[in-house]
Order: C-alpha cells, then structure tokens, then sequence
C-alpha cells in the first residue's frame, strides 16, 4: 500500500492547529500541523503514538479517525491495537480457538 494512502489530515476550522494521522511501524500515530500545514516542532508536536485507550475512545466515538484506520487496517486488527499492551498488535497472532457453545 502506497504511504499516501497511510496518511489522514484532520483540517482545522479555525486557527488551532491540524491533526495528521499515520499507520507507522505497525502503530497509530498522530502529529499537529500549524494552519499552513507545517509540521510544529515544539515540544510534544512530532509524530506520537496513539494508546490503545485513545484509539478505544476514537472507536467508541466512532470518529472519522477510526473509520479512517478501520478501512485500512480491518476491524479485527484495530481491535488488537484497542487491546494491546506494549506488543504491536501487527504482530500478535489471531486466536482460532472458541469457548464451547
């Protein structure tokens, strides 16, 4: 998949700064751009990592954020990365066995 295709800019409406999100790495991160899309290189404006409780509240919320990763990255893996620890959840293998009915 192209790296364009990886990328999501959330366009202010106003003066505050826009959101760019990226699929990196098997992560989710996100930077802010000032209102002429330049990356802020102030402290805390660089790429970050999206917890998996951010990413669970952008799917709670059902944001464009997370429709955006769901197309991407399918349900099954954005769930992983709602509910995963310190392992990217890229690499964590897909459970096939199911409690008896």
């Amino acid at each position: 998949m192209e790296l364009e295709s990886m990328r999501l800019r959330l366009e202010s409406v106003d003066d505050s700064p826009s959101k760019e999100y990226r699929v990196a790495d098997g992560r989710v991160e996100v930077r802010m751009l000032d209102p002429q899309g330049v990356s802020l290189r102030r402290a805390g404006s660089a790429w970050r990592r999206l917890t998996p409780e951010q990413l669970s509240i952008q799917v709670e919320r059902n944001t464009v954020v997370a429709q955006w990763l769901e197309r991407r990255l399918g349900w099954r893996r954005l769930l992983q990365a709602c509910v995963a620890q310190e392992a990217s959840p890229w690499g964590i293998a897909e459970r096939t066995s199911h409690p008896a009915l």
